[in-house]
């Protein structure tokens, strides 16, 4: 046994500790959402690529609790020791397998580098002796550093295309209103941040797959993404993730054009901006989020990520439903978020917001309640002060040599 006080070790963006209890406690609430909000219907074999954390973890929850399928998720999380906490991915995936079980439901696991020929082989194998071929693939992956098939090693970054970026930004560290800048990328760090989150791999997963005979016919596949509002622009979708992304979205038409063939499809949803540690560590980013979330809030139209996730597949991914997108085949879950009215709000605000007035303008109290929730702190009816077995085992599917 390795129990133990489990405290918050908060870093700006990043949390060195994580809380077994309340990661759990934050599936449990993800899945009563998730069997509420779906249809019960059988999807048959999904695989969810990324599927510990934030959209893919909702995924993976919505798919399994929400529409009954047999799913495979692929992660990268570190397990706990005796003596330290594992990660909330580890945690929030050791209760949903726990819920799993309870109710006879079929999730496997496989945690490793999802870029790696060995995952991709280990997944082949899973597919072909536990599940059978797939009818949707759900592609969420969201890495800083990728290890290509011939070693070659490429890095993301997030930086503005031309000219120096400056802007409002946020210092979660001092929670202090400031001034940011970054300084333009070459065009090697363009290249390399669309070889980690560009289309690339997402297209190796489907023609792998396709040549081991391990799509159903009409299999479909999502990956997602986000685009975000004018005031992060200039970083965001300008930038260089904003290159990588427009090569993700070219990616999905392409594939889209090669699945319809067989009655299926391939589509990039974009999602609404909601608090994770990678859009934490975006300048503009966390302030713009708790602006939103201020205005969306007083409209009674904010989502998280599994409210999100339930709306994507009711409305376009459950059997029988065909997907809606915009001029740019692109599934917009970011509609609320991008309407004019709660954009012109923001707007009107973003100036007037500093120290003195960020707690009045912004949802800022719920922001970082939201980035605590995803450590596992914070969480209603979690009894803090109490020792927590904190190294918890994830039987997980042997990933190939």
């Amino acid at each position: 046994m390795s129990k133990m006080v489990v405290e918050p070790r908060i870093r700006g963006f990043i949390s060195l500790t994580s809380h077994p209890e309340g990661c759990a406690a934050n599936v449990r609430r993800q899945v009563d959402v998730a069997k509420v909000g779906g249809r019960g219907e059988g999807l048959g074999n999904v695989l969810v690529v990324g599927s510990s954390q934030g959209y893919g973890l909702s995924t993976l929850l919505t798919a399994v609790f929400g529409y009954g399928a047999n799913l495979l998720g692929v992660c990268f999380e570190k397990e706990p020791t005796e003596t330290k906490t594992g990660t909330a991915g580890w945690y929030n995936l050791v209760e949903a397998h726990r819920l799993a079980e309870v109710e006879g439901r079929q999730l496997s696991t496989i945690n490793g580098d999802a870029f790696s020929d060995a995952v991709k082989r280990t997944v082949v194998r899973e597919l072909k002796e536990r599940f059978g071929p797939l009818e949707l693939l759900v592609y969420s992956l969201a890495a800083p550093r990728r290890v290509d098939a011939e070693g070659v090693v490429w890095n993301s970054t997030l930086k503005p295309l031309g000219e120096r970026y400056t802007g409002k930004a946020f210092d979660l560290r001092h929670h202090k209103v400031i001034d940011a800048a970054l300084e333009p990328a070459s065009d090697e760090e363009v290249a390399s941040t669309v070889k980690v989150m560009g289309g690339e791999d997402w297209r190796d997963w489907i023609e792998l797959l396709r040549e081991e005979g391990l799509l159903a016919a009409g299999f479909r596949t999502v990956a997602y993404s986000y685009i975000g509002p004018e005031v992060s622009a200039a970083i965001y979708r300008r930038g260089t993730i904003g290159r990588a992304k427009e090569h993700l979205e070219a990616t999905g038409i392409e594939l889209n054009r090669e699945l319809s063939t067989d009655g299926g499809g391939a589509w990039v949803s974009i999602n609404k901006g909601v608090v994770t540690q990678a859009s934490s560590a975006i300048p503009a980013v966390p302030l713009y989020i708790s602006a939103v979330f201020k205005v969306m809030k007083e409209r009674e139209i904010h989502e998280g990520t599994i409210e999100q996730i339930v709306r994507l597949f009711h409305d376009h991914l459950a059997p029988g439903k065909t997907p809606r997108t915009d001029d740019e085949h692109r599934i917009r879950l970011d509609d609320l978020e991008m309407l004019p009215e709660v954009q012109a709000a923001v707007a009107e605000r973003w100036d007037s917001i500093d120290d003195d007035t960020l707690y009045e303008l912004t949802d800022y109290a719920g922001f970082r309640r939201d980035f605590e929730q995803l450590f596992g702190f914070e969480v209603d009816g979690v009894d803090y002060s109490a020792a927590t077995e904190v190294n918890q085992a994830l039987e997980l599917v042997v990933i190939e040599d």
